[in-house]
């Protein structure tokens, strides 16, 4: 078994999307079901991400890097059960700090192309079952593809179209992207929705989209009937295009009223 111990503490695990959290992060909720421990090689700013956001749902996490200096602070900020220093290039060094045991190693190393692309390298090589390897191009991210990676990141240019949208769609709360082209999101229903039903909006009709979800105080009616009406500055759910989500009409703060979410 790998190298690091259970929280001794830690509450079951849950796989959830976090509002506000970083979009590439998503990976984490299509990891296989029986994955219970993950390595982590590179604590930059994502790799750190990855590492706070596994080790608190209770799952066992080693972090590593070359850089004593973020080893200290993984440890000392508690984002893993464990954390190491040593270099991720030499596959004596992985197989010695149990990496190759992992049932999920992340390769959260962006900017070192030839130290990237040689880490995903040895670690599918020696048989780790799921590997993610991180990417700072589209170039990075082909290479990474054919040396084995099951799953390729793109934290910089995700964040990029997330604060795309952000400033041009601001009333959206959250987003899920399904595809490049279509995503889940949460948006306040507008002054224009008030009072209206599903039905009488013809939304899939008229914009594209389709609710599947309505704010109902701190809980959320699923699948909503078609006479269900909608409240302005409540929330809701809707699945479609971007660029059919973009026509909806915006929830401005002038024309808000206070949401029963809190």
């Amino acid at each position: 078994m790998a190298t690091g111990s259970e929280r001794s503490s830690a509450e079951p695990a849950q796989r959830r999307f976090h509002r506000g959290g970083l979009r590439s992060l998503r990976f984490l909720r299509n990891l296989p079901h029986d994955n219970c421990q993950f390595a982590i090689i590179g604590l930059g700013r994502f790799g750190q991400a990855v590492c706070q956001s596994l080790y608190r749902m209770g799952y066992q996490v080693l972090g590593t890097d070359r850089d004593e200096a973020l080893v200290s602070q993984a440890l000392g900020e508690r984002m893993a059960s464990h954390a190491i220093r040593f270099d991720a290039t030499d596959s004596g060094a992985l197989r010695e700090a149990g990496i190759f045991e992992f049932d999920t190693v992340v390769v959260a190393i962006g900017h070192y192309l030839q130290e990237s692309i040689v880490t995903t390298l040895n670690v599918k090589e020696a048989g780790v079952p799921y590997v993610v390897a991180k990417a700072s191009s589209a170039t990075h991210g082909k290479l990474l593809d054919r040396v084995g990676a099951d799953h390729v990141v793109y934290p910089e240019r995700e964040a990029g179209q997330s604060l795309a949208y952000e400033l041009t769609k601001p009333e959206i709360l959250a987003r899920f992207d399904l595809d490049p082209d279509n995503s889940i999101v949460e948006v306040l229903v507008p002054r224009q929705f008030d009072g209206k039903t599903i039905a009488e909006l013809q939304l899939r009709n008229r914009y594209g989209v389709t609710v599947i979800a309505l704010s109902d105080g701190d809980k959320f009616d699923i699948n909503p009937g078609p006479n269900q009406p909608l409240r302005e500055g409540t929330a809701m759910v809707v699945v479609g295009a971007n660029r059919d989500i973009q026509r909806l009409p915006k929830h401005t703060k002038a024309e808000a009223a206070p949401s029963e979410r809190s």
